[in-house]
Order: C-alpha cells, then structure tokens, then sequence
C-alpha cells in the first residue's frame, strides 16, 4: 500500500499512528490558575535530551471552553508548568477513564479514582503510585502545522533537585529503580502506544 497523507488513506483508522511505534504515553498532569487539576494521556510524547534533561509531548485539537487548544496546553501556557507522569500496565484502566473530552472544571484525578501527591518542585499535583514523575518547566511552545491538527508541540526541562538554584525535580518509587539507576522495565511494564486496536494503554 503507497498513500499521500494529502490524498488520504481510505482505511477506517490512521495508519501512521501504528506505524511510528512503540511510541511512550506521558500522562501529563497540569494545574489551572483557579486550582483545577487536569489529567490527560499523550502518545506524542518523548525525551529529547538528557543534559539538561527535556522532555516533549504534543496535543492535537480544541475544546469550546478553552481559547485555542485543549486544558492541559492551555494550563501549560498560563501557569509554565505540568508534570509527566509515567504510565505502568497495572494503571491502564485509570489512563483511558481520563482520556474523554471533559469540562475545564472536572478533575480527572477525581473522575478516575486517583490519589495524588503535591509535586516538590511545582505547583502541581502527580499520581501518587505512579513509577516515576518528571517535574518540568515550559521552554517553548510552537504550533504545528497543519489545519486539521490544532496542535502544539511543548518542550519542556527538567532537572534533578539541587542546591544549585531553582530546582525541577525527578521523582522515582522504589519498585522503579535497581541498584545502577536504570529503570526495572520488567517490573514496571511502562504503558506504550503500539499497533492498533488498543496497545497496554489504549488509543
């Protein structure tokens, strides 16, 4: 099979999505000016650096209460700081109950019965249980191209706490790690977005 993307793909789902994978699903949570807490999962997410480290993910469309983009880049935009929380297998469910399109005022940690943790570094909450959590801080936003994507692209730093100065943080649970530094996969199984029809975490 040969398509242009311009031309379309006559198939009942998007063949890139399954083509560019594993992708990893940052589960990015955010924090609104009046204190709402937002929770959404993003397969268009990556590290792109180490030193510092950065980390990247991309959100696609609108919603009709917020101005220009979905909550979590409109938080993002307003507040310059989201957390990314690292998806396991045994917390699928949970994911995917946070991924509907829902009202700016509803708090997904709530909807999907999640307990959370303050963040040490930012204003913002992450998923208590969760095997790691990078707390960053906004350094870019760029819009993609493209009509139908609506979408922004954000870069992001995050840096280990230090006595240094100003300090983004690294969180990881005990069961995450092993005597080097080097995350347990196996024993973590980090959520991935693969083939389609649904990968561990979902589409």
């Amino acid at each position: 099979m040969f398509y242009r993307p311009a031309d379309g793909h006559g198939l009942p789902r998007n063949p890139f999505k399954a083509i560019v994978t594993p992708r990893p699903v940052g589960w990015i949570s955010t924090r609104d000016e009046d204190g709402t807490e937002n929770l959404a999962p993003y397969s268009y997410f990556n590290a792109v650096a180490d030193e510092p480290p950065q980390v990247m993910f991309a959100s696609g469309g609108t919603k009709a209460d917020q101005e220009d983009a979905k909550d979590s880049v409109s938080n993002v935009r307003r507040t310059g700081v989201f957390c990314v929380n690292i998806v396991e297998h045994a917390m699928r469910s949970q994911m995917n109950a946070t991924s509907g399109v829902n009202g700016k005022d509803v708090d997904e940690f709530e909807q999907a019965g999640l307990a959370r943790a303050p963040c040490q570094t930012i204003p913002c909450s992450r998923i208590e249980g969760a095997p790691a959590a990078l707390e960053c801080r906004l350094t870019e936003i760029s819009r993609l191209r493209g009509e139908s994507n609506g979408a922004y692209i954000l870069y992001k730093t995050v840096r280990q706490a230090d006595s240094s100065g100003p300090a983004h943080g690294i969180a990881r649970g005990v069961d995450a790690n092993d005597d080097d530094g080097n995350g347990d996969r196996v024993r973590v199984r980090p959520g991935v977005a693969l083939i389609h029809p649904v990968s561990l975490t979902g589409e």
